[in-house]
């Protein structure tokens, strides 16, 4: 995994399915979904945290901890939202990056994220490995995580 990938707001990009879906190139496979880079790849300093945070929207700050109001309300509006819905916590992500290091939550995520099939990385946003359930997603486009699947 990519530094470059994890956005001020403690999203990890990769894991995305928007950003999964340009590595991947799927949209090859009748898909119409806008692809993305990642926030900081192109340019961008966080599409969840930018238009409302200062701070974030100037580029003022890499990562929100070091803000003086982390955790701010919007961001944890969006990590309850990203916790219920996509099994991943930008608050958890931040804290553990501030505590370990950038390098070691790196390592973390690639193991926690990492496909038991092929290797591959498992999309936060419906809990598929896009190479591997790529199916699954065709027969349903709007799938969202299955607890009997995953965990």
């Amino acid at each position: 995994m990519n530094e470059d990938l994890i956005a001020p707001c403690g999203m990890n990009c990769g894991l995305c399915i928007a950003f999964q879906f340009k590595e991947l190139d799927l949209n090859k496979k009748g898909f119409q979904k806008k692809y993305c880079l990642g926030c900081i790849p192109r340019g961008e300093h966080c599409v969840h945290m930018a238009s409302t945070c200062e701070m974030i929207g100037g580029g003022k700050l890499r990562l929100c901890f070091e803000c003086s109001s982390y955790p701010c309300r919007r961001l944890k509006a969006l990590d309850k939202r990203y916790s219920s819905k996509y099994h991943m916590s930008m608050i958890e992500n931040l804290d553990y990056i501030q505590a370990n290091g950038m390098e070691r939550f790196l390592k973390n995520e690639e193991a926690k994220w990492k496909c038991p099939n092929c290797g591959g990385k498992i999309c936060c946003h419906n809990g598929l490995c896009l190479n591997c359930d790529i199916d699954v997603l065709v027969g349903n486009r709007k799938y969202r995580w299955d607890e009997n699947r995953r965990e």
